[in-house]
């Protein structure tokens, strides 16, 4: 078994952990510890939000989220001798739940706190709490269907140079200023509210709290991508941009549908990761590998091969508006229509709606050249309900 190199107490804020991780992103945060390259080794990691859910009934903890929070990651990891221009190698050798935490949750985020895919149609927070019995999930708050997860990190990247950050936060300023007073917003921008940077102390803390970028959308890094086959026996190929990559993880999902469409989305769980890092000497010029990682999908996927498919078109559902090419519509109007079918075998909007975003659902861009609408599918497992689900 790997050594332990990033250990937690779950029942301490990540500030107040042995070494504190981070949840934003800057070259400037210390590394927890350094590792040769070749070197296998186990990280744990906390739940995105640090703790903020609870095991319980009731929304209102998803209701009231702190975003400024989340995502608290364990690392960086700096790998001795890498340098910007090559490219990290990192392999996923296993992926686990902890034994005293054999629960994780899925939630909608309200309207006026982050939000969702389909806000316009699920604006109130809801939460679903999801059990563990060995590879298996269920869910008292969504009956009738039992899955195989596929664990994965939601989140894992490697440090931006100062020039990479400051790019982020010039595009995404310039996004947000389009029209500022969205909700929920079209970009979360660097703010020092709740900031956890390792060990920076003092005026350090204070630069880096007010410059580091959040840790929500994907970039050029790799970072929150949630790709729920990116999972045990993975191999990732990330470009490096400082030395040592200062290699992050954390944000583990139990399950997840492609898309995580709910945003509090997967199966959200604490447990620990082993890793094994690796470096190519200027691999990011030797095989193109400059804008945004690599990964080669592991052997590891739940034995699902009956799917019910559910199709969307790009034409607005409020008000049959033609969008070209729009896969973001089309995929939306799948989900809907999934949700409409699921509502039919007796579940709540809401329920469909978090099932959707913690089942290995497999979401595709089924075409993208047919104008003016582009097609995207929805497939939901059928063998994860106790029922035939097939209609007639």
């Amino acid at each position: 078994m790997p050594k332990t190199m990033f250990k937690l107490d779950l029942g301490k804020p990540m500030e107040e952990q042995a070494h504190p991780g981070h949840n934003r992103w800057h070259p400037d945060i210390p590394a927890a510890f350094s590792v040769d390259p070749g070197t296998a080794f186990r990280m744990e990691c906390k739940e995105w939000t640090d703790g903020q859910i609870q095991n319980n009934d009731s929304p209102n903890d998803v209701r009231g989220v702190n975003l400024e929070r989340v995502h608290v990651l364990s690392g960086p990891v700096y790998v001795n001798g890498v340098k910007p221009g090559d490219l990290l190698v990192v392999d996923i050798l296993d992926v686990g739940v902890f034994q005293e935490y054999e629960w994780g949750f899925n939630g909608i985020f309200a309207k006026e706190n982050g939000g969702s895919f389909l806000v316009d149609h699920f604006p109130e927070a809801q939460k679903s709490i999801w059990d563990f019995e060995g590879i298996y999930t269920t869910s008292r708050h969504v009956p009738g269907v039992r899955f195989a997860g596929i664990i994965h990190p939601g989140l894992i990247g490697v440090a931006p140079s100062l020039e990479l950050l400051r790019e982020w936060n010039r595009r995404e300023e310039a996004l947000k200023a389009t029209n500022p007073d969205r909700v929920p917003p079209l970009a979360n921008l660097p703010t020092p509210e709740s900031a956890v940077l390792g060990t920076l102390k003092g005026a350090d803390f204070d630069r880096v709290a007010r410059e580091g970028a959040r840790t929500v959308p994907p970039r050029e890094n790799g970072g929150n991508c949630d790709i729920k086959n990116l999972s045990k026996g993975s191999r990732i190929f990330f470009p490096v941009f400082v030395d040592g990559a200062k290699l992050s993880v954390g944000d583990l999902h139990f399950s997840q549908g492609d898309g995580e469409i709910t945003f509090c989305g997967g199966i959200e769980m604490s447990g620990w990761i082993d890793l094994k890092v690796d470096v190519i000497k200027g691999g990011m010029e030797k095989h193109m590998i400059k804008h945004n990682p690599v990964f080669k999908p592991g052997p590891v996927d739940p034995l699902y091969s009956d799917f019910l498919v559910f199709e969307g078109v790009s034409v607005d559902e409020k008000d049959g508006k033609q969008h070209y090419m729009d896969a973001n519509t089309a995929y939306r109007r799948a989900c809907l229509n999934a949700i409409e079918f699921l509502k039919t075998l007796g579940y709540t909007g809401e329920q469909a709606y978090m099932l959707l975003s913690s089942a290995p659902v497999e979401g595709h861009v089924a075409g993208i050249v047919d104008i003016p609408n582009a097609c995207c599918t929805v497939a939901i497992p059928t063998q994860i309900f106790e029922k035939d689900i097939l209609p007639g």
